[in-house]
């Protein structure tokens, strides 16, 4: 009797012991609040036979006016345990009114057994020793339910651990091991395979609640997180994997087995050393060893790497605990989709450059062509001038009339049409560099050093017939000293301010006699170029977007890739800046930045 009480006391004691420890845990959850309730009708039974041992043994009261009380455990323990399971299957389901339904078959149980000595449909004849109990007709439906219920329970378990594997199928592992072991011995003693008492199954409950404490407290059976996120995790393209402090992979998601061909099972447990196919993607193990080292430092380091035609980001991040370290996440992002559409968007820009590129110069050359025309009519005339003064000079070497004096005059206007001719052929090769320059690809990288007055001189030269058709006055105004030069490529800056001061001449929209005004000085160690119109300036909406996005205020007629270009010129050609000020029908005002 000593032992029967010594083995009912013990899981009694552990039972309370695992209530009060669930009930601090001050998260609600409704996994938590079943549990309690399960824990609560064990410590019920545990009680009762404890009571029903000593009663029966000191008093002389029959035993089996205790299984009143004891089948109130038994009868609903079942349903709660086959609960537990659906909670752990779908932590979201709600539980209702059908779930009631579940209920009927116990209810019926207990009224049968509270009522038994006027049927016997539950006990012919009760003993303690279950091999020498005679059970009824209803015994055989009560316990035919319950084993179903149990049954259906763990198998939920079961399937789902197997589901969603890794560390978390050893919680619902071991809580299957600790219900089926006193199902089991409740089963084969209640049919009499074996040889038992009615203290047996409550006793093995105790061998099942260790396995309850096992998962509880080792793995948090209580907090669905872990399961929750193994099923997040599992479903991400991206894929990581996480090792100890002496790289043993203890824990990886799907997408990593399958960027690599490997299953979960032969990861877990593995050196990263031994995971062939993802070492192979690094040049060398010292590579990733140097990689590994200074994440143990507290370096989170990235790298990209190719493996089968697909590109990865990696990143390598040291985990941390009581700043400790006992890590490492290795996380693979997926960058090839993306590569492929920055791929597709680099053609796509360099198409619409090349575009613009073509459309501006071919706007261009037709203003040049027409600015040629005056000193090609000039150099014509002077040609025709000097052919005239040879012919005055061949014709009065020997006229005795011809004098001194006047052979001087004829070699003086030979000299002045020469000049002439020096300065429109001068004015011709210039027009010519700025149209060369301005016909390479915008990405060409040509830097040099020039000044302002350079620049200037290109800009004069290159806008010439534009700014004369649309009548609008081009004022150049340069204070920077001629000494202070510029890094860069002199005709990516020449295109960005044609850009804008074609843009403001559009804005006036062929109002005659306006004015531009492009005005450069030097002030901090920069050189400070401002255009500026009076023209109706820039809807505000436009302008927080003018040099973030391709956006144009000439509708169909403009593809908004000047400023953005401009800008991204500016930026990444010369380190500098540009901004933008406009006010509505006052004007608008941009102002480039370059440091020199």
């Amino acid at each position: 009797m000593s032992t029967t009480l010594i083995f009912l006391v013990l899981p009694l004691i552990f039972t309370f012991v695992m209530i009060a420890w669930i009930m601090s845990n001050r998260k609600v959850s409704q996994m938590k609040n079943i549990f309690l309730v399960t824990l609560y009708l064990l410590a019920l039974w545990f009680i009762n036979l404890i009571l029903q041992v000593l009663f029966s043994t000191y008093y002389d009261v029959e035993p089996i006016i205790f299984e009143n009380v004891t089948y109130i455990s038994a009868c609903l323990a079942p349903i709660f345990i086959y609960f537990i399971s659906l909670a752990f299957k779908n932590p979201d389901m709600k539980f209702d009114k059908k779930h009631l339904l579940y209920f009927i078959i116990p209810i019926i149980t207990l009224l049968v057994i509270w009522t038994n000595n006027y049927h016997h449909l539950f006990y012919v004849e009760y003993s303690i020793d279950i091999n020498q109990t005679v059970f009824g007709a209803y015994f055989y439906i009560h316990s035919a339910y319950t084993y179903t219920i149990l049954v259906l329970g763990l198998l939920n378990l079961l399937l789902h651990s197997i589901k969603t594997s890794g560390a978390f199928s050893k919680q619902s592992i071991l809580f299957f091991i600790g219900t089926s072991i006193p199902v089991l011995l409740n089963f084969l003693g209640t049919f009499k395979v074996i040889t038992m008492t009615i203290y047996i199954t409550p006793i093995s409950f105790s061998l099942g609640l260790l396995f309850y404490a096992i998962s509880i407290f080792k793995y948090d059976f209580l907090n669905l997180t872990p399961i929750a996120l193994e099923l997040v995790v599992n479903t991400i393209s991206d894929g990581y994997i996480v090792l100890d402090e002496d790289n043993l992979a203890i824990s990886s998601n799907k997408a990593f087995s399958n960027f690599f061909g490997l299953s979960q099972n032969k990861i877990k447990d593995k050196h990263l050393f031994e995971l062939t196919a993802f070492i192979n993607i690094f040049e060398t193990q010292k590579e990733l060893l140097s990689l590994l080292a200074s994440c143990k430092s507290g370096n989170t380091v990235n790298v990209e790497k190719i493996h089968n035609d697909r590109f990865f980001m990696i990143t390598i991040s040291p985990i941390y605990k009581y700043k400790n370290f006992i890590g490492t996440l290795i996380f693979l992002n997926d960058i090839t989709q993306h590569k492929k559409d920055m791929k597709i968007i680099q053609d796509n820009q360099t198409m619409l450059i090349e575009k613009e590129r073509l459309a501006s110069l071919g706007q261009m050359i037709g203003g040049i062509a027409h600015n040629l025309k005056t000193p090609i009519f000039s150099i014509s005339g002077g040609l025709e001038g000097l052919s005239d003064l040879i012919q005055e000079f061949d014709s009065s070497i020997e006229d005795d009339t011809v004098t001194d004096q006047d052979m001087h005059e004829i070699a003086k206007d030979m000299t002045e049409w020469i000049e002439k001719l020096k300065t429109h052929i001068s004015y011709m090769s210039d027009v010519i560099t700025a149209v060369k320059g301005q016909a390479v690809t915008l990405s060409e990288d040509a830097k040099i050093e020039f000044n302002v007055e350079e620049l200037f001189k290109h800009i004069d030269i290159l806008m010439k017939h534009e700014v004369k058709n649309a009548l609008v006055n081009l004022n150049l105004e340069n204070t920077v000293d001629n000494n202070t030069f510029i890094q860069g490529n002199i005709n990516s800056l020449v295109q960005v301010i044609n850009n804008i001061v074609s843009n403001s001449i559009e804005a006036y929209n062929g109002k005659p006699n306006q004015n531009i005004d492009v005005f450069a000085k030097a002030e901090d160690n920069n050189i400070i170029i401002t255009i500026e119109d009076y023209g109706p300036g820039i809807p505000k909406k436009v302008k927080e977007k003018l040099f973030s996005e391709m956006i144009t205020t000439k509708g169909k007629n403009g593809t908004g890739l000047g400023l953005f270009m401009s800008y991204s010129t500016i930026k990444a050609n010369f380190h500098g800046d540009i901004k933008v000020e406009s006010e509505e029908n006052k004007g608008t005002k941009f102002t480039i930045i370059l440091p020199y």
